[in-house]
Formats: structure tokens, sequence, C-alpha cells
């Protein structure tokens, strides 16, 4: 580029357009350094005197080394002149001295100046102090990763040094800890001396729990008054690790069952119960650790507190159980393990309208796993997904095989879908797919989700089921009651039909509560112009009562068990054409 501000036209110096160089640099805020293509500074403003302390002529003739201070090493500045002569500009934060020698960080600069035949004629950098700047960066770190009422490290730098450790033990083939501790009654003390005793409490145990540990081991608060403590590089062995495991633990009890000197003099006498896991570099993910410790600390508790307890082999089969249902469960669509069975859905006439279809898994060679027990496991792992498209898929074949029966063509089918399926970005795009890939008529179809997955992300629930009404896809809000949609919340969402939770069914006829909740989730129904239906209905006091508040469909074992899809659809074949096609007539499919 052409250099119009030319280091070798001295101190004071006019540019080609008349402009006064000296006036210009010193009414720029930022510091500006000058210098010939030696590097020997040639021009400063007086920002820079400001910033540094020297004067022009300390400064004059020398050459930016003045300033360093030493806390960059030789790469630092290697990178930076491979820049320079690649790109004719640097930028980056960089620590300098002053005259005082304070040394300060400061965001620099730096641009190559050439002349008009394209030679290096010289450097001209600005730079500003950001010690500013990098105190609120501190800030902001420290409130990220610290506990504002401990300063003890929180549960998410916890997780990053839990991760660290198991690198460094596997590494070095060390065992490490993980300790939860839980302070005994804490609530009871908050509850009678107040919040502020409690704070005063939970530092004192910060400070104790630093004093027991060794400056390589990290205590931290998880929240409330939940601690942990990582210890690392205990022994090779594992029955050595554990044995110095539960010394620092018990160190740990014994030093908060000290007492504490509350106000006024008073002593309080607090007492912790402690779980412990092991760890041998990488052998568990940092959750499994956590949840394992969790574990432990249960048992301590159950213990009757004041107690240590180790995560012991009876919990690990839990959690190998836990991983072999996974294991099986990635696999379960492939090997076509997944069934549909049916309940019957009945109208105000014990008239068969429908069926609620259920999911179930049946592993090859295996019993029938509950629902209970692998519908969580599919949410928490992410499986859900895949499955829901599959009980997605077989719904709108099911769908296309009753258009071919006169007396099944008007009959509906809904299905349950989970929060996590639903909000997948492209959801509405695999529901139309499913339709159009076996020829369904949308408005045949009836998507049921809960109450909790109203509350998040509203517009987007919205937009969505927007979208899919307009296909003519419609929505039945499932287990209602058990969360917290309201009168005015349920206006904001296109839904067609309440379906009534099974435990307010249950004792209708014994709770009054239960009884009024009934009643008002009616009301509220009949006030949105949704339809109503009834689960778990079991007896006939139970069903008169619901009709005569005004409930229109009903399932439960009053009027079948569940049964296998193909043992419900024969059933369909011995039915009226009366009994089969109602106007209101629902099927709906659920996980669990």
């Amino acid at each position: 580029m052409s250099n119009h501000l030319n280091p070798a036209a001295g101190h004071r110096g006019v540019d080609d357009d008349g402009w006064n160089q000296e006036f210009v640099l010193d009414h720029v805020g930022a510091a500006v350094l000058l210098t010939d293509a030696q590097q020997c500074i040639r021009r400063v403003n007086a920002a820079f005197c400001r910033l540094t302390g020297y004067r022009p002529e300390e400064i004059l003739g020398k050459t930016p080394r003045i300033l360093a201070s030493g806390r960059q090493g030789p790469g630092f500045y290697t990178l930076m002149w491979d820049a320079l002569r690649e790109q004719d500009t640097w930028e980056g934060e960089i620590w300098n001295r002053r005259k005082s020698g304070e040394i300060y960080p400061e965001w620099l600069i730096i641009n190559v100046l050439r002349d008009d035949a394209s030679e290096i004629s010289g450097y001209v950098a600005t730079f500003a102090d950001i010690s500013k700047l990098k105190h609120a960066e501190s800030e902001v770190q420290h409130l990220a990763f610290y506990d504002p009422l401990t300063a003890l490290p929180n549960r998410r730098l916890l997780l990053d040094r839990l991760e660290q450790a198991r690198m460094s033990g596997k590494r070095k083939a060390e065992h490490g800890a993980l300790l939860i501790i839980d302070i005994d009654n804490f609530k009871i003390l908050n509850d009678t001396l107040g919040h502020d005793i409690g704070d005063h409490l939970l530092i004192e145990v910060a400070c104790r729990l630093k004093q027991c540990i060794r400056d390589c081991d990290t205590a931290a608060r998880q929240g409330g008054d939940e601690f942990a403590v990582l210890i690392g590089a205990l022994d090779p062995h594992p029955q050595m690790a554990a044995i110095s495991a539960e010394g620092i633990a018990e160190k740990l009890r014994l030093e908060l069952a000290r007492p504490v000197i509350l106000a006024q003099g008073q002593e309080y006498y607090c007492t912790a119960s402690i779980g412990v896991t092991l760890f041998h570099g990488q052998d568990k993910t940092v959750d499994t650790l956590l949840k394992q410790a969790d574990i432990a600390l249960y048992k301590a508790k159950e213990a009757g507190r004041n107690a240590i307890r180790f995560f012991d082999q009876a919990m690990q089969t839990t959690l190998d159980r836990r991983a072999r249902l996974e294991a099986g469960l990635r696999h379960a669509l492939v090997r076509d393990e997944f069934v549909l069975h049916a309940q019957p859905l009945v109208d105000r006439d014990s008239g068969l309208v429908g069926a609620e279809l259920l999911l179930r898994w049946l592993p090859d060679g295996l019993q029938l796993v509950p629902p209970d027990d692998f519908i969580p496991l599919a949410e928490e792992s992410g499986l859900i997904v895949p499955i829901g498209l599959w009980v997605l898929d077989q719904a709108c074949a099911t769908l296309r095989r009753w258009d071919d029966d006169p007396r099944l063509r008007e009959l509906y089918l809904a299905v349950n879908v989970s929060a996590r399926q639903f909000r997948q970005p492209d959801f509405v795009d695999q529901v139309c797919a499913a339709l159009a890939r076996h020829g369904a008529d949308p408005r045949r179809l009836k998507l049921e989700l809960t109450e909790s997955l109203l509350l998040d992300k509203v517009d987007e629930v919205v937009f969505k089921m927007r979208a899919l009404r307009l296909l003519g896809v419609r929505f039945s809000l499932d287990d209602f009651g058990t969360g917290y949609a309201s009168l005015s919340y349920l206006k904001k969402f296109p839904f067609d039909q309440l379906k009534v939770d099974r435990s307010f069914v249950r004792d209708i006829m014994s709770d009054p509560d239960d009884a009024a909740i009934i009643r008002a989730i009616i009301a509220m129904g009949r006030s949105l112009r949704l339809s109503v239906v009834a689960e778990g209905v079991e007896t006939e006091g139970q069903y008169a009562y619901l009709i005569e508040h005004g409930c229109t469909l009903f399932q439960g074992y009053m009027f079948g068990r569940p049964q296998a899809l193909s043992q419900f659809e024969a059933m369909l074949d011995g039915c009226s054409d009366a009994q089969i096609a109602m106007p209101d007539a629902v099927i709906g499919i659920e996980f669990g």
C-alpha cells in the first residue's frame, strides 16, 4: 500500500494532502507507535506517552523491545512475524511493561507500511490497555466456575476437573475417588434459624473441606447443602486405593462433626453423609461416576446418616442391567423386537369406538420388558426418536390398511409423541413423509402430547402444531392434570382432545379432591370445546360418575385388558358396523 504516514518524514511532518501528522496522531484515542524499516521508533503520539509513561525524547530511536515484559517466549514473536510477512498485519493480546516497571495487558495491532515500490518502509502499531477488560473477564470466569457463597469450584468446574482426573489416571495408571457429601438435616437448620445462619454453616463446611485435602485435590459445592471432593493420584491397586479413599472420607466426616460456632457463640453440631466411588482412568464416564457416588450417598443416609458408604457390587449390578438393556434397545428395531398391544376404548353406551395401542419390547429369547423399564431409558439415551418414528410409521401403515375396510376407514389413530421426538427440527417433515409413504389420510392421524412439552419453546411448539393442523393432523393432550397446563395456557395450542390421567380416575369414588379435579377437567374441556377421555376406568361406579359429569370416552380394565394388535383387529371383525363406525372414534397409540 502507498505510505502517507512516512516515518522518514521526521517527527513533525505534513502529509501529501497537507494534514499535520502530529496533530492527527495526538487526537487518536489509542496509543500509536511508528517505526522505520529497521524497527527504530520514529514517532509516538500523546496517548502512547500517557499509557507507557515514556516521553518522546526517551523513546525515539529505540526499538519496541524496550516495552517487552518478558512474558511472551520466542515462539510467540515467531508467529507474529510470520503473520506480518504473509499478511502485512497482526493483532492480538500481549503483555507489555510501562516505564515504571508495571506489566499490563494490551490489545495490539501492527500493520506493515510499504512505499510505492511495495518495499517495507516501516511499521505502525496501535494498542490500548485492556486491564479493565481482563479484570471483567476474570470476574465473569469466577462467576461461571466458582460458587459465590463459599468460593469453592461449582459443579461445572468439578465436571471439568473430573474429566481431567480421568485422563490423568489413565496415563499414570492410578485410581481416583469421587466423594459426594451431604449435610445432614440442613433444611431443619435453615427453616428454624434462618438462611443467614445456614449460609454461615455452608461457608464453614467449605473451609473445613479445603483444610482436609491436598492442593492437587478439589473440593466443590454442587448446590444447596451438597458438596463434592475429587481425590486423585491414589494407589494403582484398587483395594489400597479404597483404603486411602475411606481414610480421607473418615477424616472429612470427623472434621465436619466438630461443633460450629453460630451467632451469639451458640454451638451447632453438624454431621454429614458421604458416598464414595472409585475410578481408574477412563473406565467409567463422568455421568456414571456422579450417579454411583449419588447412589452411595443415598445408602449412607439409609444407614442412619453421619455415615460413609462405597458404591458396592449390588449397585453395580443394577447399573450393569441398565447398560445391557440400553445395548439391547439399540438393536431392538433392527431385530424387529417391538410389538404393539391394543386396549379397547368405549363411549358412554359401552360401545367400542377404538383402542389404545401400547408399545411392548420382547427381546429374542427373553421375557417381555415392562415399558416402565425401557421407555425412560429410551428417553435418556435418545433412542426414543427412532423408536417413535417406527411407531409413527406403523400407525400410518395401519391407517392405510384400515382404508380397505368400510367399517374401519372412519376411525382415527393417535400416536403418543415424546418431547424429544417432537423437538427434532425435521419432525413436521417426518410426519409428512410417513403419511405420504403409506398414502394415509392426515385427517385420521392424531398426535398425543404431554403437558411437559408445552412448558418450553412455546412458539416453536405452536408453529409445528399449526403446520401439521394445516395438513389435517389433529392433537390430543395426554395425561392431563399431572402437569401445569391451565385454561388460559391451553388456549394457545390447537388441541382437539384432553385425556384425563388414570391417577385421578382411580379414587374418584373415595377421594373428594380427585372427584373435584375430574369435574374441573371435564368443565375445562367443555369450555375449550375439547372432547375428554378418561383413562384407567375399572368399576361401574367410576364409569357412572364420569358419565354423569359429562365425560364422553373411556378406557380401562373394565372394558378389556391390552391384547396383541392382531388379536384386537380380529375382535373388530366380530363387531357390527354400528359398534365400530362412531363419529368420534379414536384409537390411541402411546409408549408405556
